[in-house]
């Protein structure tokens, strides 16, 4: 498997793109159709926090029921979700109905990425073949998150939003085509000495513990990054499109970086890698509220995305080296559930610290955090197991 990546993987990928252009494509179009029927903000903030809420809830026992039937089963459920989900925003698009399809298609892309990340760290051999395949395979969103919106703004464009909705609701299909015939890996027998317990019991081991909160800070960059570059380039009188080249930079340096990944993933360690990310978002964070013109908020935006966009294949790897094997779905839904749960609450946390200490001031103590967690990276360092 030179560098990670074969045929097999090429597949799974592809089809992970389809899967999650589905609903990055409903989750633009929903909320502008959504504006133009003349819903409120507050519906449509409500409309997306839904794409995530479903992740939430659905995580443990989508983990669960891929560690018990493999890959084929959970994504043939998540595509026919997700098909289900874009087809009801074509035959009746009102807004009652949009919430449905936020819940179906988040649901849907939530459990489908639980069960391709437990798949492809089992089918890895080796700790740095785990580096090198999650590389690859987190390239996946990357690229869904611009084709789905694209496809969708062209097509609402020219034919209107039903025509959207369609695409949108064929993609997953697109996607079954690709992953139907993947090899499904043999089943892992729980140990007889171990209890079945708990998803939560994870939580009790420290080195897991840790590694999700360090997780869990890094993701929330993400969210912090989005939500303060829109609102920090208003309060500045940039344009739309400047404001929209800042973060699409972000987004091109964390695809792009995660290109080099693998080629390097035998030479580095999980984490000394994300020790350094957590360091430099540190950093990034302390000067970007500096940055007054657009190209200097621009350079800043591709070094914390090529920053950030190492630290998910560094996760996932560790997480499979730390954690039995027979729970891998369920850590990883563990994982789910708390970056979506971020995505849900922590935007609603940057709004009121906005008011009350600035814009600026949220990048300042979120800094903070996230440096401070550092030392937390260098514990992982020490794990006896990875």
């Amino acid at each position: 498997m030179a560098r990670g990546l074969n045929p097999a993987l090429l597949r799974l990928i592809a089809g992970h793109v389809c899967l999650h252009a589905c609903m990055a494509g409903t989750r633009m179009a929903a909320p502008l159709l959504a504006l133009r029927s003349g819903q409120s903000e507050a519906a449509v903030g409500v409309l997306l926090a839904l794409f995530a809420l479903t992740q939430v809830f659905l995580a443990l026992p989508a983990g669960r029921y891929a560690d018990r039937h493999g890959l084929r089963r959970p994504m043939g459920y998540s595509v026919l979700a997700a098909t289900a989900g874009a087809g009801l925003a074509v035959i009746h698009p009102v807004f009652p109905m949009l919430c449905l399809s936020a819940l179906l298609t988040g649901g849907a892309t939530g459990a489908a990425s639980i069960a391709l990340q437990r798949h492809v760290g089992r089918a890895a051999e080796t700790p740095t073949q785990l580096k090198q395949v999650f590389s690859w395979l987190a390239i996946g969103p990357a690229l869904s998150n611009f084709l789905g919106p694209f496809t969708a703004g062209l097509l609402i464009d020219h034919g209107g939003f039903r025509l959207a909705f369609l695409a949108m609701a064929t993609l997953p299909l697109v996607c079954w085509f690709w992953v139907q015939d993947a090899k499904e890996l043999p089943a892992v027998i729980r140990p007889e000495h171990e209890t079945a317990g708990t998803a939560w019991d994870l939580l009790r081991e420290r080195h897991f513990r840790r590694l999700l909160i360090v997780n869990w800070l890094l993701s929330s960059c993400w969210d912090v990054h989005t939500f303060v570059i829109p609102v920090l380039g208003h309060e500045r009188g940039l344009a739309a499109s400047v404001i929209g080249t800042i973060l699409g930079s972000f987004a091109i340096a964390a695809a792009l970086i995660r290109l080099v990944l693998p080629v390097i993933a035998a030479h580095v360690r999980e984490w000394a890698v994300i020790a350094v990310a957590m360091g430099a978002t540190a950093v990034l964070f302390a000067i970007y509220p500096f940055m007054q013109s657009p190209v200097a908020m621009a350079l800043c935006s591709v070094l914390l995305g090529t920053a950030l966009g190492t630290v998910q294949p560094m996760v996932m790897s560790t997480l499979h080296q730390i954690t039995p094997e027979h729970r891998h779905g369920e850590a990883v839904a563990l994982r789910v559930m708390a970056i979506n749960a971020s995505s849900v609450t922590m935007p609603m946390l940057f709004g009121v610290a906005g008011t009350i200490i600035g814009i600026s001031g949220v990048f300042w103590v979120f800094g903070f955090v996230v440096g401070a967690g550092t030392r937390l990276a260098f514990k992982l360092g020490r794990s006896d197991k990875g």
